[in-house]
């Protein structure tokens, strides 16, 4: 039942377009949480305020891609 759920929330996709090479420990952290390791790579991640907040804090080195 949760999986049905789960399933139907909507899902964003953040893209990683700035390296964290001389950015704040905090910036590289949340990069980190985010699930993302290398340049131009998408995640896909609920669409919460929690993921939204995380983006908000870092718009410069993050990218919102649309389904």
């Amino acid at each position: 039942m949760a999986a049905k759920a789960a399933a139907k929330t909507k899902m964003i996709g953040i893209k990683l377009i700035r390296s964290t090479i001389c950015t704040p420990e905090k910036h590289k952290v949340i990069v980190r949480a985010l699930g993302l390791k290398k340049m131009n790579r998408i995640v896909q991640r609920p669409d919460t305020p929690g993921f939204r907040g995380m983006v908000k804090k870092i718009p410069h080195l993050l990218e919102i891609v649309e389904n």
